[in-house]
Formats: C-alpha cells, sequence, structure tokens
C-alpha cells in the first residue's frame, strides 16, 4: 500500500477578504448595464420596499380594484387568472369580496411565497404558481378574465417576447374571455420622467434613482441604489421597460388576435408617501376580447389510462452500495410501497421491470406493442446495479426513442462528480466549501485550509464511503481516510478533501422544472440531537444503511433559517437546477459554516424516491403525500414533455 504522506508546510488558512458586493460609481450610459433577464432577479424584498407605496397599500389596492370591476363587470364564478401577480394584491382582494375562482401566476419565487403566506394566514381561497407568462402553464380556454396589472407588461428583452405573452393570453381566454392591462402611459412619460430623484422609503432605507430613454427610445432605463444607513449600499440595480402608446399597443394586441379594444382612461394611484411613482405615475387601463372559436377537442383515445412502465434496480445482482450487496428485505417492502402507492393513483396503468439482463429487449418489445406512454426511471442503482451506469438507462430509453421521468444522461454525469460540480457552482457565484483533489496517483498533498476536514470518494452518491472516520483533525487521520477510500473503491479513484463545515446540514427538494412550473419543498435539516457528542455530525453511510448504528438516531425536521438565508438558498438552487438540465424533481445538498454562511456541497438529481427518504420527508412537510409526490413527479415529467412538443 502506498502511503499518503503531507508536505511539510504547516497548513495555513488562506487569508480571506470579507467578500462584499461590487457596486458601480457615476454611469455614463444605464443601458449597457440592464441584463436581458433583470426581472427574473429584481422582485424581491427591496422591491416591495421601494415601491411599497403602491404595492403594499390596501387603499391603493381597492380603489384599483373598484375601477377594474366597474370595467370588466365579472361574476362571482368567473375564473380569473392575475398574470404577472406578484405578491397577490389585487388575486387576494379579488378572494376577499367573494370571488371564488383567483389564480395568480408570477416569475419571482420570492413574490410567490409572500403571496402563499398571507392568502394562507388570511385563509384566501386562491391558487398561486410560478411560471413565465410567455409560457402560461394552463390549458386552451381556462379563463373568463385574465388581467395584467401593475405595469407588469413590456419587461421583456424585444417586443416580440411581449407578443408571445398576449398571444399566450389569447389561447387560455376562454371565447369572448377579457383581457385587462394596466400599463404605463408610453408617450407621456418619454416626455415627462425624472432624470434624478431620492426618497426615504424607511426610517434605515433610502434610494436614489436615474433614469434615461434607450438608444430607440422605445424603453425607459432605470438604475436604482439603496442605502441602508448601517450598511452602505446594499443594492444597484438597473432595468428597462417598453413605453407603449394607446396607438402601439392596440396594435400589438390586434397582432396576438385580440379585437374591440378599449382605453378606460388614465389611472394614477393615491400615493400617501407622493414621492417618485415612477413608471406608475400615469397609466393607461386597456381592456380587449378574445373573439375565438372553442379549441377542438381532440377526440378521446380508445384508452383511457396512460401507459406507465415503471424501471427499478435489477435484485437479482448484486449492489455494492447496500451493506450486504443484496436487496434485502427492506428493499423489497420499499418497492411493495412503491407500487401500493402507485397503484392509488388514477388514470394510470402501471407495469414494472427489473430484469436488467433483458432490458433492452423487454422495452423494444413493449414499445412495439404500443405499451409504453412513458417510462417511469427510478433505476437509481444504475445499470445492472452499478452507481456510474446510472446515466446509461436514460441513454438507452433516448436511444430506443422512449419519454420518460428525471434527468437526462448529460445532468446524471455532471453532477456524479462532485468536483465538477463544485467548479459550476463558483463559476456562478454560489459559495462551496474550501476542497482540493486528489488524483489517482497522488501520494503528497497540501492543505491550505484548517482542520477539521471531511474525506470522501470523488465519484458517487448515496454518502457511499463517507463514514464517522471520513471527518479529520490531522494528517494522520486524513492519511487513513484516504488510505481506507482506496481499499475499498480501488486506486484508480480521485478523492476529494473539503473543509467540514459545522453549521446545519441542509437539504432542498424542487419538483417540476424551474422556471416555468415547479415547487420548491420546505427546507429540511438533520436534527444530530440524539447523536453522541464524540461523533462527528454527518449524514454518511451509517445514517442510511446501518441502523445499528447511533447514526440511525439522526431525525429530519424543519429548518428554521433566516428569511435572506434560505431566500439566497432557493435562489442558488434553482440557478443549478437550470445550469445542470436537472428534471422533475432533484435535490440539493447545503451546510452553513460556523458564522451561518451556506455552501453547496452536491447535487443530486434523480434522488432517492424511497418512502422515507428526504425528498419524501420534505413532501410531508408541505402537506403533500408520498403518493401525491410520486404522481406530481410524472406530472411534471407529462407537462415537460407536452411543451417539448410544441415548441
Amino acid at each position: 500500500m502506498t502511503e499518503l504522506s503531507p508536505t511539510d508546510k504547516p497548513p495555513q488558512r488562506k487569508k480571506k477578504s470579507k467578500e462584499r458586493k461590487s457596486f458601480l460609481g457615476p454611469v455614463a450610459d444605464l443601458e449597457q448595464h440592464v441584463r436581458p433577464d433583470w426581472w427574473s432577479k429584481i422582485f424581491n424584498y427591496l422591491y416591495l420596499k421601494t415601491d411599497g407605496d403602491v404595492v403594499d397599500d390596501s387603499s391603493i389596492t381597492s380603489s384599483e380594484i373598484d375601477s377594474f370591476l366597474t370595467i370588466l363587470k365579472p361574476s362571482s364564478d368567473d375564473r380569473i387568472l392575475d398574470l404577472c401577480c406578484g405578491q397577490g394584491r389585487h388575486s387576494m382582494e379579488l378572494s376577499r369580496r367573494n370571488f371564488q375562482n383567483i389564480e395568480g401566476l408570477d416569475r419571482s419565487h420570492y413574490l410567490i411565497q409572500k403571496a402563499k403566506s398571507i392568502a394562507k394566514k388570511e385563509d384566501l381561497k386562491v391558487k398561486f404558481k410560478e411560471g413565465d407568462a410567455r409560457k402560461i402553464p394552463f390549458s386552451n380556454d381556462s379563463f373568463n378574465i385574465i388581467m395584467v396589472l401593475g405595469n407588469s407588461f413590456g419587461y421583456f428583452d424585444t417586443i416580440q417576447d411581449d407578443l408571445r405573452v398576449l398571444k399566450e393570453v389569447f389561447r387560455t381566454l376562454k371565447p369572448w374571455g377579457k383581457l385587462l392591462i394596466q400599463v404605463t402611459d408610453g408617450e407621456y412619460l418619454k416626455e415627462h420622467f425624472l432624470p434624478r430623484s431620492w426618497e426615504w422609503i424607511d426610517k434605515k432605507h433610502f434610494v436614489c434613482r436615474e433614469r434615461s430613454l434607450s438608444l430607440d427610445k422605445q424603453r425607459l432605463i432605470s438604475r436604482e441604489v439603496v442605502t441602508h444607513i448601517e450598511k452602505g449600499i446594499i443594492a444597484d440595480q438597473f432595468y428597462a421597460e417598453r413605453l407603449y402608446s394607446q396607438e402601439n399597443l392596440s396594435e400589438l394586441l390586434t397582432a396576438a388576435g385580440f379585437s374591440e379594444m378599449t382605453f378606460h382612461g388614465i389611472m394614477s394611484p393615491d400615493s400617501k408617501r407622493n414621492q417618485d411613482l415612477g413608471m406608475m405615475e400615469r397609466c393607461l387601463t386597456v381592456t380587449a376580447v378574445a373573439k375565438k372559436e372553442w379549441t377542438p377537442v381532440r377526440k378521446k383515445e380508445r384508452r383511457q389510462l396512460k401507459k406507465v412502465v415503471v424501471l427499478l434496480g435489477d435484485p437479482s445482482k448484486t449492489d455494492p452500495l447496500k451493506p450486504s450487496a443484496i436487496f434485502d428485505d427492506d428493499d423489497l417492502y420499499t418497492i411493495d410501497q412503491l407500487k401500493e402507492e402507485l397503484g392509488e393513483l388514477k388514470n394510470y396503468l402501471f407495469s414494472y421491470l427489473n430484469n436488467h439482463d433483458n432490458l433492452i429487449n423487454d422495452l423494444i418489445k413493449l414499445k412495439e406493442k404500443d405499451k409504453i406512454d412513458i417510462v417511469f426511471n427510478l433505476c437509481d442503482e444504475g445499470y445492472d446495479n452499478e452507481a456510474r451506469k446510472e446515466l446509461h438507462v436514460p441513454s438507452l430509453l433516448e436511444m430506443i426513442n422512449l419519454p420518460y421521468t428525471g434527468s437526462g444522461p448529460q445532468c446524471l454525469a455532471f453532477c456524479y462528480d462532485k468536483s465538477l460540480v463544485r467548479g459550476i457552482a463558483r463559476e456562478m457565484g454560489i459559495p462551496v466549501p474550501e476542497a482540493f483533489f486528489i488524483k489517482p496517483n497522488d501520494v503528497i498533498f497540501e492543505l491550505s485550509f484548517n482542520f477539521p476536514v471531511i474525506i470522501k470518494p470523488n465519484l458517487g452518491d448515496s454518502s457511499f464511503g463517507i463514514t464517522q472516520r471520513s471527518v479529520a483533525n490531522n494528517f494522520e487521520e486524513i492519511v487513513n481516510a484516504i488510505s481506507e477510500i482506496r481499499e475499498k473503491f480501488g486506486y484508480d479513484k480521485p478523492i476529494l478533501v473539503e473543509e467540514f463545515l459545522t453549521g446545519k446540514d441542509l437539504s432542498v427538494g424542487i419538483l417540476g422544472n424551474p422556471p416555468e412550473s415547479y415547487n420548491v419543498l420546505p427546507i429540511i435539516m438533520a436534527d444530530y440531537s440524539d447523536l453522541p457528542e464524540d461523533l462527528p455530525k454527518i449524514c454518511g453511510y451509517e445514517s442510511k444503511w446501518l441502523p445499528d448504528t447511533p447514526y440511525w438516531s439522526i431525525k429530519s425536521v424543519p429548518a428554521d433559517l433566516p428569511e435572506n438565508t434560505e431566500k439566497f438558498i432557493i435562489e442558488c438552487c434553482l440557478k443549478l437546477s437550470e445550469r445542470l438540465e436537472c428534471r422533475d424533481y432533484c435535490r440539493f445538498d447545503w451546510r452553513l459554516d460556523s458564522k451561518g454562511i451556506p455552501k453547496l456541497l452536491e447535487v443530486n438529481p434523480n434522488p432517492g424516491w424511497c418512502w422515507d427518504g428526504h425528498l419524501a420527508k420534505m413532501a410531508e412537510f408541505a402537506g403533500i403525500s408520498y403518493g401525491e409526490m410520486l404522481k406530481l413527479i410524472l406530472e411534471a415529467s407529462e407537462q415537460r414533455l407536452s411543451q417539448s412538443k410544441t415548441t
């Protein structure tokens, strides 16, 4: 056995400068600093402060709803969509007035969660959903009325995107349904916008604004610098909104298929603060009618049930991840629980494949006999129960041209490599623990950060190779841990040595497909209160596979996190999900350091689906049963596949 040895250099912690966001000074051309997707970043808690006189004033909201109801004259049972609803102030006011079928859709995770929280607190029956207005996640002919209020139209980089929004509205309105838009009076604002302004937004925050017209004079470019009297500048943000006149808004509505455009005068909010109202100073209110035929209903196919083939690991083969290297009674019980819950789902007919020797032929035969609508890929053991061949299963399904649930082979390949994910995260500005990579032939290493550290296989999942002995407090323990991993896994596998974080151990679950339609489950954390003090606090192999060890006492509980920390973690998970092309469901593991700073540990596409796994526990805390969780994964896959056919 080749013994690893550290270099003679003593461990030294690299000096870290306190991380600080960089802010710009004077800017000659505001337009150059506007990101095309500025709207995906800006609508957060600061937005509610800087625009609070409009968006958080119940009297203004009530007055606006009075006007809109006079214009629309809806019945109480009309189905109404509040598109780009923000924190749902209009939706909830309608619900307070006994309208029964109100739904809200917005791209901002923060604002939608805020809306859900308020609605729950007031027991308002409003359904809020995250999604993109350019791809409205509702079927044809769904709504009697769609409202786009609060100057939420014209955010996108191109006028073609605005037209796409209106075409989606036209599609989802019922025949003779009405659209109501409240949008800034573009012609007025071109002549009367304030180039500079500043105001106090509460006792500790003030905001300075700069504005200019874009080069083509079609958009108003704005810059907001928000300052906290104790923390200094906390935000420096740029955004752009298209300026529509009555004439060109009418032309755009006509191009989208609408008719009977009616302008209902000018609206200005009665702001008690009486300061800079920006884009809301003077707004146009316009209605349009969707004169169209009902979308033809497809004839029902003879087969009513969707045929789902569930792929599982092969119980007849060895499985190196399991303690006894075989499927035991616990594994068979877990599979039985799965089958029981799937059997309760309506509209589906399930069959199961787990013989990997015949897997290819079995799939081809079922496809030829038209007995597969979708494959529910739960073979997280990997092809032939080899973890590194997990990506082989979706690769096979793609070669046979079968639709399937979960992430594709490229995503699985990326996420199997912890060091690779670390690099992608750092490139995206997402914090990760300090670490160094040990190649198979390395026999010396240099530790550039302090103890304790954790040693883990760079490739793999299910915490394989991570035990209580993986946490090291000196060089000898590092060498022993590396030697143990190499003896168990082989000397041809790379190893990762990370700083061991001592804060809360967190998991984040996402069901669905950002950015269009998804559900972030409640964040959970590991409860180590029953673990003996002398043992390192980790969720390693023992906690998942060995019930006779103290680690079996670890429980999962809802995480109690500061609002900003939770928001930051969720935003990072959503960005990573899109960047890595995770699909339908995924899990992200994080840990806080001693100062409470969150750092990403790993990304788990196609995470454990079992009834007592982390994902199921998160779903349970969200009020979602195990069977409902499985159904949501299936539905997310079906929606994704349906959308891919239409694009």
